[in-house]
């Protein structure tokens, strides 16, 4: 009897090269999108007077609610195509842009957030599932997903850089009108580029899944945030706990049904699960260290934002070398390894960060040196993680083993923003609110307490003497905020350091590493 031969698999030509670089572009502008306001913090402090609590609720709500939905929305795009979805979310994108740009409050720019989330939901996913489909070819899909992360993360780095540029010259609400042109472009080339790809299950979409997660994420945060910024209160406790209640019936209805959103069983699996664990954590401190460094060059050193953001490409520069070396030197000594020191390298970074000092040895070099050491290691992990999980995943699964990724990347940021945030406002505040003049309004007292933007707005209505002391009061404050955050920060970077080595160590008796296989996952073990 003779064997079959086994089909070989089609490479990828230039029309998908090309297609992958269409892709790249609303991959690029959902994820500017988590980072694009931070330089954008002050104008809009000035401009809608938020709360801090307000404040961390702008940057932050559009994470949350990609992350709520992205499982869904990569389930949507599996049954009804991805490039149909991806078309669909542009234009959606396009116009919740439009709305956030001439926000003239603070919940309306928080609901346009909310809205851009739900639209970017769409497009991740989607843009992950067509380059699966893209590249059959295990070494040509290893360089387009490198590609795919360098984009998504460097996005991170760079809408603080677009966004100081515009804001040199435009409103803060220029940081939302950029989206436009972008996503015209994407729906003109798209139909022309891009294959229509979408499973051949037809699975049910859990819609009451997607719903339990958001009412479980948000009540949670909400929770924990109003208590970290305001003490215990009856309110935030009922909410944090009603969230934490709905988040055990979710668990319960995906161990129940047939079709879950999130297939907890297999996150059991100390592989799959530790895969997506390690990709939350190192998502949650990539956004915490953006947050800090751009408040510290723009509020702290005073540069504006174009000034700003031209000193934070420096860090940009070693986030675009670590993806491509990451993958190589998991070829030699397994990605668990790789990863392992990625997250050593960034708690460096963070160590390096908390011994900024204004009158010490140049500020910006320490901080551009600390924040260049942070993004390297986390792009290290994030490279090595996604091409991972997404070479073991079944073709019809991609948008869902997509969204399940990317669900645990927005999640970590915005957790990152969110819990890291509230950790800087409350050192803040402590170390503020004893600095500040005694004679200041009760009113002026409280907002340049809660934080260095608001400081800075009080600080405009003063005369010299007052105006000097608050703004020194409030750089000081700043800086043991960050020096306390940035140790948190790097001591939950070793604890992962830890994790990752246990929770992906080589199995002896198999190589299998997770529920899914694959037949070329040996070179993911460390020898």
């Amino acid at each position: 009897m003779i064997n079959a031969i086994p089909e070989a698999v089609k490479k990828a030509g230039r029309k998908e090269w090309i297609a992958l670089c269409i892709l790249c572009l609303p991959l690029m502008v959902v994820s500017m999108d988590v980072s694009v306001l931070f330089f954008a913090a002050p104008s809009i402090a000035a401009d809608l007077q938020p709360t801090a609590n307000e404040q961390l609720w702008i940057f932050d709500i559009y994470g949350f609610i990609l992350a709520g939905l992205l499982l869904t929305m990569g389930a949507i795009g599996d049954r009804i195509g991805r490039r149909r979805l991806l078309i669909i979310g542009s234009i959606g994108f396009a116009l919740s842009s439009l709305l956030a740009a001439y926000a003239h409050t603070a919940a309306t720019l928080i609901l346009a957030r909310g809205i851009l989330g739900i639209a970017g939901s769409t497009l991740m996913p989607s843009t992950l599932a067509l380059v699966r489909t893209m590249f059959q070819d295990q070494a040509q899909r290893t360089k387009a997903m490198s590609v795919w992360s360098a984009v998504m993360a460097s996005g991170v780095s760079v809408g603080p850089i677009i966004g100081g540029l515009l804001l040199n010259s435009f409103s803060w609400g220029s940081v939302f009108l950029i989206n436009i042109p972008a996503m015209a472009l994407l729906l003109i080339i798209a139909p022309f580029l891009l294959p229509e790809s979408r499973s051949s299950v037809r699975s049910r979409i859990d819609i009451l899944s997607s719903l339990l997660a958001l009412a479980a994420i948000l009540p949670v945060t909400y929770g924990i945030k109003t208590l970290a910024e305001d003490g215990w209160a009856i309110v935030p406790a009922v909410l944090l706990a009603a969230g934490l209640l709905v988040g055990v019936f979710f668990v319960r209805r995906q161990l129940g049904i047939s079709n879950p959103l999130i297939d907890i069983r297999a996150l059991k699996d100390r592989r799959t699960g530790g895969s997506i664990l390690v990709n939350l954590i190192a998502m949650f401190a990539l956004m915490a260290s953006a947050l800090i460094n751009t408040q510290f060059l723009q509020s702290v050193l005073g540069y504006s934002p174009l000034v700003a953001s031209l000193w934070s490409v420096l860090p940009s520069a070693a986030v675009g070398a670590a993806a491509p070396v990451a993958a190589k030197l998991s070829l030699t000594l397994g990605r668990p390894r790789v990863m392992a020191g990625g997250f050593i390298l960034s708690a460096i970074g963070f160590g390096i960060l908390t011994q900024v000092r204004l009158d010490g040895f140049s500020p910006l070099t320490v901080v551009l040196v600390g924040a260049g050491l942070v993004a390297a290691g986390i792009v290290s992990v994030i490279t090595l993680v996604t091409d991972y999980v997404v070479g073991v995943a079944p073709a019809d699964r991609a948008g869902a083993v997509g969204g399940l990724l990317e669900t645990s990347s927005e999640l970590g940021g915005a957790f990152g923003i969110a819990l890291l945030g509230c950790v800087l406002a409350a050192a803040y505040r402590h170390a503020a609110i004893p600095r500040l003049p005694a004679e200041l309004a009760p009113d002026a007292a409280h907002a340049a307490g809660q934080t260095i933007a608001g400081a800075a707005v009080v600080a405009q209505q003063l005369p010299a003497a007052a105006r000097a002391q608050v703004i020194d009061a409030s750089r000081e404050a700043f800086m043991t905020a960050m020096h306390v955050t940035c140790l948190v920060s790097g001591i939950i970077l070793l604890l992962a350091t830890a994790t990752t080595v246990v929770l992906l160590r080589e199995d002896k008796r198999s190589g299998c590493h997770s529920g899914f296989t694959h037949k070329d996952d040996s070179r993911d073990i460390a020898p």
